[in-house]
């Protein structure tokens, strides 16, 4: 039915799309970008001209239609724009991570055989040209900021703005070719290809249609009733499919405002100007912003301290009900109405979520006493579960059916069946297309009918009908005496803690589980200064007899928490090592998303897991490392091993 309607409106892709908006919502806002400290605008009229403009100077510098054109940078209007002008042309867009090395640039590029390369400033421009030399079918590069590109070669080098002139001045020669593209777009055509971030090999080319992200774009926002006159924040890495079905697809579906922050270093200040009314970060966003706010609550006078706990013990109560239009009674009302105006309110424009009418959080599970801390505060946040390969959304909670044990019930179109061994599939209007150059996985992955293996172990709850993640399949296992093993349940919990930035468990076909454990430096930090404690590095706080302390009693509080679940009580952390140095992208522990490899963390960690189960009181260990230049070095330590204390089961069972 939503197919036949978005095919009778003619709106089968997103310069369709374009075209609608620069029509019917002509005058309003369509990108905001602060630059040098001031907000400028474009709306949607003046949207479609800049990007008309780009497109037909794709098609003077010889874009065919199928050519595939890359786009690194950090989120800007010119480089969504790129994206739109690509796909215009009849060409695929690939967005790229930013913060991605030359030589993960470069297995992209030439997976993808891009011929054109569309990147924000020099740094972006050297990592390619470090590696053209590998990429065959690459021809052009045109870059957006030309600070510092003076003296380079410009026979393949082109500056964004010169693209545009030359489409404006070409647009008698090119104006119809470029109508004939867009003419030939269909739901079919291929809209974008986003890579995975390979947390288990290589990243895979996940093709996405015009129906995929259409579809899933327009059923998410009127799930959660989104219109032209919402905002907001566009800051996540534009490679990742989430920024895409936010930033593009439901912006050019409803109309909506897309802001761009002028820096990383400004995004909160950018945030707290704007007042999204619509806003998502994955889990780590809002893990960050409640350490902020305890730091700043620890530095502030003993009587905000108090108000504070006071008021926020009483949001935790009622907070949640009131949110979810439940009873509560006159005088909680009443006291919650006082908190808001002297904490609530104030700490919500304060993170900048002040106007926050939807929020989501999604890519990892989140603890569930953060959700409940935002949630306590009167910001709708949401849980959503979803895939690259599904373009997002595979299940969303509904207003008044949020919960932090589930990720609520299948999203509008998405059908989800269990496998016995506990895998989730799904098939859905978003499900993707192929893996490109890829058959094999594919095959794999989708079956003929379209249903899709997501990896992911989980249940539906009886009688409310919503899912429950317990993992990701190939993590979950048993241990030595049978027990689940569930290392992400666990890890969760560990995070929750302020002080604790990553948490990686170790314990499938052994018979008790350890932990490796990355301190937060910022949180850490700023405890140290206050306390009077010196120190010149993150391995020197690592290491501190205070922090090793404070770690064990945050693993003896997550190991009692454990215990009260008798299916899981067996992955109570007997032993933990603080590691040295934080886990990195760029040392291969990590994706871009920050997502754990657990592989290559066990292996290049391999001597220090060996003492653990050893037996061992510390280890002496040698790492190497990758400087932010690209150079590589080594750091050596000797870590402490610490025991933990090992709870009795409370839960059910234990009373059978």
């Amino acid at each position: 039915m939503a197919q036949t309607q978005s095919g009778a409106e003619g709106l089968q892709s997103l310069p369709a799309l374009l075209q609608r908006n620069a029509t019917k919502f002509g005058n309003s806002p369509a990108y905001r970008e602060k630059e040098f400290g001031i907000w400028q605008c474009w709306s949607w009229a003046e949207a479609e001209k800049e990007i008309e403009a780009l497109a037909l100077g794709f098609i003077n510098l010889g874009v065919n239609e199928g050519d595939f054109i890359a786009i690194i940078g950090r989120n800007r209007p010119y480089l969504y724009w790129a994206i739109v002008a690509a796909q215009s042309v009849g060409a695929v867009p690939v967005p790229l991570y930013q913060d991605a090395n030359a030589e993960e640039m470069a297995y992209v590029l030439g997976h993808c055989g891009a011929r054109f390369v569309v990147v924000a400033d020099q740094e972006q421009a050297d990592k390619v040209i470090e590696v053209q030399d590998q990429l065959h079918q690459f021809e052009h590069m045109i870059y957006l900021d030309p600070r510092g590109m003076r003296k380079y070669d410009h026979h393949q080098l082109h500056e964004y703005s010169h693209v545009q002139n030359q489409g404006r001045a070409a647009y008698d020669e090119w104006i119809s070719d470029l109508q004939d593209r867009r003419a030939k777009l269909t739901y079919d055509s291929t809209c974008v290809m986003l890579y995975t971030s390979g947390t288990t090999g290589k990243p895979k080319g996940v093709v996405l249609s015009n129906r995929n992200i259409i579809e899933s774009a327009k059923n998410a926002s009127e799930f959660d009733k989104l219109g032209v006159d919402d905002e907001i924040l566009a800051y996540l890495p534009m490679a990742w499919v989430g920024d895409f079905i936010f930033s593009i697809g439901q912006a050019y579906w409803t109309g909506f405002c897309v802001n761009c922050p002028e820096s990383a270093d400004t995004m909160m200040t950018d945030l707290r100007e704007i007042g999204p009314t619509y806003y998502f970060a994955p889990p780590r966003v809002f893990e960050t912003q409640l350490t902020n706010v305890m730091i700043r609550m620890e530095d502030a006078g003993a009587f905000k301290r108090k108000m504070f706990k006071h008021y926020m013990a009483h949001a935790k109560k009622v907070g949640p009900d009131i949110l979810d239009g439940k009873p509560v009674g006159f005088a909680d009302r009443l006291k919650y109405a006082l908190g808001n105006v002297l904490v609530y309110g104030p700490l919500k424009d304060t993170l900048g979520f002040g106007k926050v009418r939807v929020g989501y959080t999604a890519g990892e599970a989140i603890g569930p006493e953060i959700f409940e801390f935002y949630r306590s505060l009167g910001i709708n946040l949401k849980q959503l579960y979803g895939q690259t390969e599904a373009t997002v959304f595979i299940t969303v909670q509904p207003d008044g059916e949020v919960r932090a044990d589930t990720v609520g019930v299948p999203a509008p179109d998405v059908e989800i069946k269990i496998a016995d061994n506990g895998e989730i599939f799904y098939r859905s209007p978003g499900t993707f297309v192929e893996y490109y150059k890829n058959p094999e996985s594919t095959a794999s992955t989708k079956d003929p009918e379209g249903w899709v293996a997501t990896g992911d172990a989980g249940f539906f709850e009886e009688g409310s009908g919503h899912l429950r993640i317990i993992d990701r399949a190939k993590d979950v296992g048993k241990m030595a005496d049978g027990r689940m093993f569930a290392p992400k349940y666990v890890e969760n919990k560990l995070k929750f803690y302020p002080d604790i930035l990553e948490a990686v468990l170790f314990g499938n076909g052994k018979d008790r589980c350890t932990a490796f454990i990355n301190i937060d430096l910022t949180a850490v930090g700023n405890w140290a200064e206050r306390n009077n404690i010196a120190y010149a590095s993150y391995q020197e706080l690592a290491g501190h007899p205070r922090v090793l302390e404070t770690i064990q009693e945050h693993v003896e509080a997550v190991n009692k928490s454990v215990a009260e679940d008798p299916m899981l009580s067996g992955c109570q952390v007997h032993r933990f090592v603080v590691l040295h140095k934080e886990l990195d992208a760029d040392d291969g522990e990590m994706t871009r998303t920050r997502k754990v490899r657990r592989i290559i963390v066990a292996d290049k960690f391999k001597d220090i897991i060996d003492a653990m189960y050893g037996g061992a009181a510390e280890i002496s260990t040698t790492t190497e490392v990758t400087y932010e230049d690209g150079r590589k070095g080594s750091i050596s330590a000797t870590l402490d091993i610490r025991d933990a204390a090992i709870m009795p089961i409370t839960g059910k069972m234990a009373a059978e």
